[in-house]
């Protein structure tokens, strides 16, 4: 008998060689059918994997985790690429994975697939799912493997079991004629999968690289039950209504242009509106708690991220070097090395610290023109950076305020829910240094250190290795945004390493030179990201205070726009940003257009209004409101917002 200690810590005996699926028969029937995959010692395995010593097991299904869904997901990929096999026997396989959301599979065939080929391959995907075919795993050494997949002419197969590294298990699964390449896990049999769709179609190029053949990837999803189905299609059609890049475009906030270049927005004239606005906010908010604010280069010499260490653990993700006369220059991804130099220009007393150093500033980072989208993730950012050049003994303190400080803008300020957030600690793989800074009593300090303040603070937090910047670990703060994204926008980071590269010091009380600790920190993250996810989150109807047209005035006809202008000027001189509607149309299309363009009040002047010298407010959220004085506007314009 074997010790299986399960997720609630209770422990079970059960018999040597025993299946994962018969210790979840012993737990519960119930568990056994939902089941999807199990995690052995953390190692995610087939309910068909044999138990043959002690050890901890979780079984995963498709409701309780990601791993569980993945499984489930995996094994539909599997589906789909076989029903693709029949319907087209001479498609060529290339990747299958599961995603966060669904599964897609790559092909190489002769011509596009159209929305009757999605038709066909999803009727055909029914149909292997009511035969139920077992699924069943077998290894072969990587020559017998090589054969194989020759003999089936799965050239992209083949590649890949030659990348493997010399002695990798070589695993495939088998369900009636079909046969893949494959890690797993995967279900028992095709029949457990009950609901499937297919979502879209794209191109995609083998193993992401330009130069190689250009494949057909299907998108798909599916779930235990229809009805899951029929929800995910609703979500996806709000999160298409909320797509930021198309109210973007709607509302003529920004454009992208292909002699620009992918991932390098420009921003139309109430786009910058917008982004002045949450600039000048985070910088006043910044200017209260003590920061200081720089402007920096956007170049520096390859030397400066020498010493910071940028250029070995993060050149790759930098635009290539720039030779001009003796020196080479880069386009900067991060303002860290600078704020360091500033720091450094002179010397600082215990009593100085914290020193706050705050920059708007813009950043260059390669994205693969894949990987850009729209605000959310692009080439050229304008990064809400700081950073907090602190005592040993100030470190809970300044991070309490910066974690303050990102709970005050995104929930008070902009009403967004704490559900919504999610905290991150970022940890270094230890199994993988060369990523990282090589300094292990510095990692292991300043990792137990961000993890004692979150726990002291009592924020909830889970941890991710392999997260951390390569100078140190980071609070990471997860917004799941309306289209599904996982994102980091706020982030707050702890850093011994380049204070150490720069040679940093500050004057103690005791006299002698110590070093001090950064506290790199983004509240906003970087502005075009930030201002993606308001947009989504909002839908475009954003808060009063940040619509760059807060008030459009209708005359309902010619004669009435000189007392238009009049309400404008009074209007304008609050501060308010505000429009004339001064086009020959009817009132009634005015009004929709203004509806459509978000503008939160619409002041309606005819005759009537002229006469009694008030105006008619619309709402963008109420309605029709009524007719008012306009000092009694504004004093209401200020109450409501």
């Amino acid at each position: 008998m074997i010790k299986v200690t399960l997720k609630d810590a209770s422990v079970i005996e059960v018999e040597e060689g025993i299946q994962i699926i018969d210790v979840a028969k012993k737990i519960s029937e119930g568990l056994a059918r939902q089941a999807t995959c199990a995690s052995v010692n953390d190692k995610v395995v087939d309910l068909r994997y044999v138990l043959n010593e002690d050890c901890n097991l979780v079984i995963h299904t498709f409701e309780s985790d990601l791993e569980g869904k993945k499984a489930y997901w995996h094994t539909t990929s599997h589906i789909m690429a076989q029903a693709v096999k029949r319907i087209n026997p001479n498609a060529k396989l290339a990747i299958g994975p599961a995603i966060d959301e669904g599964f897609y599979y790559d092909f190489d065939i002769e011509n596009h697939f159209s929305d009757e080929d999605k038709e066909k391959i999803e009727a055909e995907m029914k149909k292997i799912i009511k035969e139920d075919l077992p699924i069943e795993r077998f290894t072969l050494p990587r020559d017998e493997a090589i054969k194989l997949m020759e003999e089936k002419n799965e050239p992209y197969k083949v590649e890949l079991i030659k990348d493997l590294p010399e002695g990798e298990e070589i695993s495939f699964y088998k369900q009636g004629e079909f046969t893949d390449l494959c890690a797993g896990p995967h279900l028992m049999s095709t029949g457990k999968i009950k609901a499937v769709k297919l979502l879209n179609l794209a191109g995609a190029y083998w193993k992401g690289n330009e130069k190689n053949k250009m494949l057909q990837r299907v998108y798909a999803i599916s779930f235990p039950k229809a009805s899951q189905v029929e929800e995910y299609m609703q979500i996806l059609e709000d999160r298409q209504a909320r797509d930021h890049r198309k109210i973007g475009k709607d509302l003529k906030l920004f454009m992208t242009h292909p002699l620009v270049g992918a991932g390098l927005p420009m921003y139309l004239p109430d786009g910058a509106t917008i982004r002045r606005v949450l600039e000048r906010y985070i910088q006043d908010k910044e200017l209260e708690l003590g920061y200081s604010h720089v402007y920096t280069p956007s170049l520096a010499t390859t030397n400066l991220y020498k010493i910071s260490g940028h250029w070995d653990h993060y050149k790759d993700d930098m635009f290539p070097i720039m030779k001009m006369e003796n020196e080479e220059l880069v386009l900067r991804p991060m303002n860290c090395p600078h704020h360091m130099l500033i720091y450094k220009s002179e010397m600082r007393s215990y009593r100085d610290l914290p020193i706050k150093i705050g920059e708007l500033a813009h950043d260059f980072r390669w994205e693969n023109s894949g990987a850009v989208c729209g605000l959310e993730r692009v080439r050229q950012m304008c990064q809400n950076d700081a950073h907090l050049f602190v005592r040993p003994d100030q470190i809970k303190e300044e991070v309490g305020k910066v974690i303050n400080l990102i709970f005050e803008v995104y929930i008070k300020d902009f009403g967004f829910s704490r559900e919504n957030f999610k905290f991150r600690l970022s940890l270094r793989d230890k199994e993988n240094k060369e990523k990282y800074i090589d300094n292990d009593k510095m990692w292991d300090t300043a990792e137990e250190q961000l993890r004692q303040i979150l726990k002291e603070l009592n924020i909830e937090f889970y941890e991710a290795k392999g997260e951390a910047a390569f100078y140190g670990p980071k609070i990471d703060i997860q917004i799941q945004t309306a289209l599904g994204h996982d994102v980091t926008i706020p982030t707050c980071q702890l850093d011994f390493a380049l204070p150490e590269r720069f040679e940093l010091e500050y004057i103690g009380e005791d006299g002698e030179a110590h070093r001090p600790v950064v506290i790199h920190r983004a509240i906003l993250g970087t502005s075009d990201r930030f201002i993606s996810f308001l947009i989504e989150e909002t839908k475009g109807n954003l808060p009063f205070w940040v619509c760059p047209k807060q008030i459009k005035i209708l005359p309902i006809a010619d004669r009435h726009i000189d007392y238009a202008n009049k309400i404008k000027e009074q209007l304008q001189k609050q501060k308010l940003r505000v429009e004339v509607d001064s086009r020959s149309e009817k009132i009634g299309y005015k009004i929709r257009e203004a509806q459509l363009q978000k503008i939160p009040y619409m002041l309606i002047v005819g005759d009537k209004e002229i006469e009694s010298n008030t105006v008619g407010v619309r709402s963008r959220t109420d309605g029709d409101i009524g007719a008012m004085k306009i000092e009694e506007f504004i004093r209401r314009i200020i109450k409501w917002n």
